[in-house]
């Protein structure tokens, strides 16, 4: 997941940069690479913790909601997308919730 953030964040800078810039996109592709990069990472601590994983499916439905409504955005500049997006924020919030909650009554 992180890989893919990488990736994408790349693309746009410098195989996208004109595009985004004359179409006014750019804010909207590097929002959707920095919570895109913060959660794979939290993908990746997820991962690496013992027993059940909490949060790591709010965090992937998060990205894919999130992120991938504002690559989308971007590359498309259909702004009905960004009515998905809010719901990609509140499954990066459910997944903090999971995780904060569970640990702290563990």
């Amino acid at each position: 997941m992180v890989f893919l953030g990488i990736s994408l964040g790349a693309f746009g800078a410098h195989g996208l940069a004109d595009r985004l810039e004359a179409t006014g996109r750019l804010d909207n592709w590097e929002t959707a690479t920095l919570y895109h990069l913060i959660h794979g990472l939290a993908l990746f601590v997820i991962a690496l913790l013992p027993g059940r994983p909490l949060g790591y499916f709010w965090f992937l439905a998060g990205i894919i909601l999130f992120s991938g409504s504002l690559y989308a955005l971007a590359l498309t500049d259909v702004t009905k997308l960004g009515a998905i997006t809010p719901l990609g924020g509140v499954s990066f919030l459910v997944g903090w919730a999971r995780w904060i909650f569970h640990r702290n009554a563990s």
